[in-house]
């Protein structure tokens, strides 16, 4: 079963929750001999087993229901107080349905109408819904403004899916809605001064750069770092934690006990964490996640140890142009790192590219694109999901240790 998600946020661009966009297999086209309901069944009790409060991080996980999926006794599975069921535009309301999103909302689920363009006085759904999405791609906000007065009237959470940009988010808020959902956040806002020459950036290229010189040299590194009293501080409150009651003598010796890979990684998502003061936090965490995600992939991929490297590096530098509000050619200029990591990001061409194709493929929840990728990289659909798990972990925990 593959299960991707996608950030759902409040006013304050803080993570209110994630929708979950799922496929029950790979090979499927139907189900495979299976009743509706025992299918639905089975992808609810997928989700229950891999944990959703996991996937979603205690946060809410807006899960899709249809016409059949709705009337799953494995719905209950689920706690209410982590999920939000979310009602199919195309499901055909009767009293069936009626009276099964009465018992649904009696249990404490919040229910939530998808896609919504019917007329809002009368859909028999809405005195039953909590929270009303409109897509903004198919009911553009100049189109619903009657709507949104109607639902703001009868206190309904109004949720914007498909925001593309800053300035529909903005135009969004500006007229009511709570949820915002969409790629608006992890896209660069080409305005103001540049800060590609930025100390901080800058200071942080020159330890990267001397990463990758063939000999890289601690003394190089510690001098570097001890120009900045934070970083000096930062570097050896992490490693003391780590070292136990082994005595640290300088930041060259901190340096030493970590290592050269696990430098460049604390490096790396130290610079993310200074360079996004003002992005939203789930911006660093998509860099950090992916990064995770890419290693692992390329692992799949059965690409060399160095190769797997420079997909972790590609992974969290693919967020750059959004955290900087730079092209993304702009915001690498700076950076000595290896070509194929340039070509993937800039040229979506290289090694490296098909590795950056099915991350996003996936977290997307373009199914068909990721079943094409998967053959065509010769990557196990139940191995892909581990790693997609995996490096949400993994994420989760990295932004713990440098908070």
């Amino acid at each position: 079963m593959f299960i991707a998600r996608q950030p759902i946020f409040d006013e304050g661009l803080n993570v209110f929750g994630y929708e979950l966009l799922f496929r029950q297999g790979q090979k499927s086209t139907g189900f495979d001999g299976q009743s509706a309901q025992a299918a639905s069944a089975s992808v609810l009790l997928g989700l229950y087993e891999a944990g959703v409060s996991q996937l979603v991080e205690n946060k809410q996980a807006f899960i899709n229901f249809d016409q059949e999926f709705i009337h799953s006794d494995a719905l209950e599975l689920i706690d209410p107080g982590h999920m939000v069921v979310e009602i199919l535009e195309s499901v055909v309301v009767d009293q069936a349905l009626i009276a099964r999103i009465k018992a649904v909302k009696e249990k404490g689920y919040r229910i939530a109408l998808d896609d919504f363009d019917a007329d809002f006085n009368s859909y028999p759904l809405v005195p039953y819904a909590d929270i009303i999405k409109f897509d903004l791609m198919a009911t553009p906000l100049n189109t619903i403004h009657q709507e949104i007065f109607e639902a703001k009237k009868l206190g309904k959470t109004l949720l914007a899916e498909k925001v593309e940009t800053q300035q529909e988010y903005l135009q969004a808020k500006t007229l009511g809605f709570q949820l915002f959902q969409g790629y608006f956040f992890s896209k660069p806002l080409i305005a103001g001064q540049s800060c590609s020459k930025s100390p901080t950036k800058l200071q942080y290229f020159r330890l990267i750069s001397e990463l990758h010189q063939d000999d890289p040299s601690y003394e190089k590194l510690a001098e570097q770092i001890q120009m900045d009293v934070l970083l000096s501080y930062r570097i050896m409150r992490m490693v003391s934690a780590r070292s136990g009651k082994n005595q640290l003598k300088s930041i060259k010796t901190a340096l030493a006990y970590m290592g050269l890979d696990e430098i460049e990684r604390w490096l790396t998502t130290l610079m993310l964490q200074d360079l996004a003061k003002d992005k939203p936090l789930e911006l660093m965490k998509l860099s950090i996640f992916r990064s995770h995600f890419a290693q692992e992939l390329s692992d799949l991929m059965q690409m060399p140890k160095s190769c797997q490297h420079h997909a972790y590096l590609m992974g969290l530098f693919s967020c750059l142009d959004g955290i900087l509000d730079q092209s993304i050619e702009e915001a690498l200029t700076d950076m000595v790192i290896p070509d194929v990591i340039k070509s993937a990001l800039i040229e979506q061409d290289g090694a490296l590219y098909p590795t950056l194709h099915l991350m996003i493929a996936y977290e997307k929840g373009d199914w068909p694109e990721v079943e094409n990728l998967s053959q065509a990289l010769a990557i196990d659909e139940i191995e892909l999901y581990q790693k997609y798990q995996y490096a949400i972990q993994q994420g989760v925990s990295v932004l713990a240790m440098i908070s």
